[in-house]
């Protein structure tokens, strides 16, 4: 019984998976929408918008905050996440400055035709 395991396998090896969460929110954080599957979109949900949080919070902090928080998301996302980091805490939480929560949204688009897989839109809530 799979009583309180959190997360998704999504039929991947562990290192599989982290690389497949760190690209799918590199790409999500440059286009601010993506498509994918409901499943992957899910898995990766929570740990966007933490992220977001994140950087939202410390535009108010000290400045060793702010580099702390900066290293924080770019450990996260892996190396290589320069801009995606730069555009995360310059471009987009800002926006999202008076926003309590709930930074994506994600829209059904339905079966995919290959394999019925369900998919979704998920991209950046426009205030």
């Amino acid at each position: 019984m799979r009583h309180q395991v959190a997360g998704y396998k999504l039929g991947r090896s562990k290192g599989a998976r982290i690389a497949l969460r760190r690209t799918l929110i590199k790409q999500f954080f440059t286009h601010e929408r993506i498509t994918t599957t409901r499943t992957k979109a899910q898995a990766i949900r929570g740990d966007a918008e933490r992220m977001i949080t994140v950087a939202r919070r410390s535009a108010d902090a000290a400045d060793s905050a702010k580099v702390a928080a900066r290293r924080l998301v770019s450990s996260r996302l892996g190396s290589g996440s320069d801009e995606v980091v730069k555009k995360l805490f310059d471009d987009i939480a800002p926006r999202f400055a008076t926003r309590p929560g709930g930074y994506t949204r994600m829209l059904k688009l339905g079966p995919r035709h290959g394999d019925a897989a369900e998919m979704v839109i998920i991209e950046l809530v426009e205030e």
